[in-house]
């Protein structure tokens, strides 16, 4: 049971009018404005204490733009106490002026790159694209990573070359849940659980299945993997919100979450809903 209010590490705030969303045309269900008023209705009766927004994959070159509007709503509202924003990454260290420029807002915490729709397999193992991850501890920031299982070779080899910088796997990584895949999903996250560097997020798992179908116990093992790779000091909560509207209400994975925990001590789930995402994103600083 959480009976405590909520860090919710993976937030989408979107401004339709304010921005362009290519993406949105093929997911017309979310493309709208999506507000912390809006989060806070659809938690109820959980209370999101504190949260984390995460870029949007904006067009380019409004990401800038994005993280500075992050930083006027969060100067409004101090629920948001992080953001985690777009740069291009490939331009390698000719990104680092607009990674200082971020750096200096209040709100940022950490830099993400969408990997995932990338056609390369090897896109986060060009010598650019390690060049600038590697700049990031020099700003205090983290990188998330945000990747489709196939993935998962090039950002190990990625990790390995970057042990200063402070890595966080989103989704789990998205395994091939609708498909019934575990391997080699289950061996390349056990691998980089070992990575002492790596946390991960359980989040968007639900959008992983199928959409209108899932059960919870279709997603347990899938969780129980994940929790097992990292131990419950590198895990954390994420609602993936509004993309997990795709596949049912914000607090539908919230109580599948807390179902496939409840075995675990108090602390434990404190842990994951509430501690460690303000741990590891630097929340209370």
């Amino acid at each position: 049971m959480i009976d405590f209010a909520i860090t919710d590490t993976h937030v989408h705030l979107l401004d339709i009018k304010r921005f362009k969303y290519s993406w949105a045309a093929g997911a017309p269900k979310l493309g709208r404005d999506w507000s912390v008023a809006d989060l806070e209705e659809r938690a109820k009766p959980y209370t999101v204490e504190s949260l984390v927004f995460v870029e949007v994959d904006v067009d380019m070159p409004q990401h800038l733009d994005e993280a500075d509007w992050v930083q006027s709503l969060a100067e409004k509202d101090k629920r948001i106490k992080g953001c985690v924003a777009s740069l291009p990454l490939e331009k390698g260290p000719a990104i680092e002026p607009d990674m200082a420029r971020l750096a200096k807002l209040p709100v940022m915490r950490g830099i993400r790159r969408l990997i995932q729709n990338q056609p390369d397999p090897d896109f986060a193992v060009k010598p650019d694209f390690v060049a600038a991850v590697k700049l990031l501890p020099k700003y205090n920031l983290s990188f998330d990573i945000c990747i489709y299982h196939p993935q998962f070779p090039a950002v190990l080899k990625l990790v390995r070359q970057c042990p200063e910088v402070s890595f966080i796997l989103d989704h789990i990584g998205k395994p091939g849940i609708k498909d019934g895949l575990s391997e080699p999903w289950k061996t390349h996250i056990r691998e980089l659980g070992q990575l002492p560097n790596v946390k991960c997020k359980l989040s968007g798992v639900t959008t992983e299945a199928d959409h209108a179908h899932w059960t919870r116990d279709q997603l347990r093992p899938y969780i129980d993997h994940a929790i097992a790779s990292f131990g419950f000091d590198r895990i954390m909560y994420g609602g993936d919100w509004p993309v997990s509207e795709l596949a049912g209400k914000y607090t539908d994975w919230l109580e599948v979450l807390d179902w496939a925990t409840a075995a675990c001590t108090p602390e434990e789930k404190r842990k994951l809903f509430h501690d460690n995402g303000i741990r590891a994103y630097r929340l209370g600083s």
